[in-house]
C-alpha cells in the first residue's frame, strides 16, 4: 500500500479513475449516439408498436365478429334444427294417417272381396245343387219309370206319359220333404 500511495504522489496517472478528456469524448458520443436513437430509432420503434397494437386489436375485433358471426350461425343451426325435427315428426304422424288409411281401405277391399267371394260361392253352390237336382230327378226318373215298368208289367216307353208320372211323382216327393225341411229351423 505504500507503493501506490508513492506512485500517486509522483503524479502518475491513475487507472481507476479516468482522464477528464476521455469523460468530455464519452459524454459528447453519448449524447450524440442518444440524439440518432431519439431522432431515427425511437420514431420506428414507436411505429411498429402502433401498427402491432393495430394489428392487435384488429385481430381482437376480427375475432370478436367472427365469433358473433358463430353465434348468429349457431342460432340459425339451432333454429333450422327444431324446425326439421318438427317437420320430421309431421312427417311421421302424416305417414301414420295415411297408413291408418291404407289400412282401412284394405280392410274394407279385403271385406268387399270377401263378401263377392262368399256370394259367388254361394251362387255356384247354387247352380251346381240345381244342376244335381236335375240329373239326379232325371236319374230318379228313369230309375222309377223302369222299377214301375217291372211292377206294372207294361212298358211305359211313352214319352208324355213316362214324364207325367215322373212328374207327379216328383212332386209328390217334394210335397212331403218340404214340411220336413220347414220344421227344422
Amino acid at each position: 500500500m505504500k507503493t501506490q500511495m508513492l506512485l500517486a504522489a509522483e503524479g502518475e496517472h491513475n487507472p481507476i479513475v479516468p482522464e477528464p478528456a476521455e469523460i468530455v469524448v464519452g459524454l459528447v458520443a453519448f449524447g450524440l449516439l442518444l440524439f440518432v436513437l431519439w431522432k431515427f430509432a425511437v420514431p420506428r420503434f414507436e411505429k411498429i408498436y402502433a401498427e402491432r397494437s393495430e394489428r392487435i386489436e384488429g385481430g381482437i375485433a376480427k375475432a370478436e365478429a367472427a365469433q358473433a358471426d358463430a353465434q348468429r350461425t349457431l342460432e340459425q343451426y339451432k333454429s333450422q334444427l327444431a324446425e326439421a325435427r318438427a317437420e320430421a315428426a309431421r312427417i311421421r304422424d302424416d305417414a301414420r294417417a295415411e297408413g291408418q288409411q291404407i289400412l282401412e281401405e284394405m280392410r274394407t277391399q279385403a271385406q268387399t272381396e270377401s263378401e263377392r267371394i262368399v256370394s259367388q260361392g254361394q251362387s255356384q253352390l247354387a247352380h251346381q245343387r240345381a244342376q244335381i237336382v236335375a240329373e239326379l230327378r232325371a236319374d230318379l226318373g228313369r230309375q222309377a219309370v223302369d222299377l214301375a215298368s217291372r211292377v206294372v208289367g207294361e212298358s211305359l216307353e211313352d214319352e208324355s206319359r213316362r214324364r207325367g208320372t215322373v212328374d207327379r211323382f216328383l212332386d209328390e216327393l217334394d210335397a212331403t220333404s218340404a214340411p220336413a225341411e220347414s220344421a227344422k229351423p
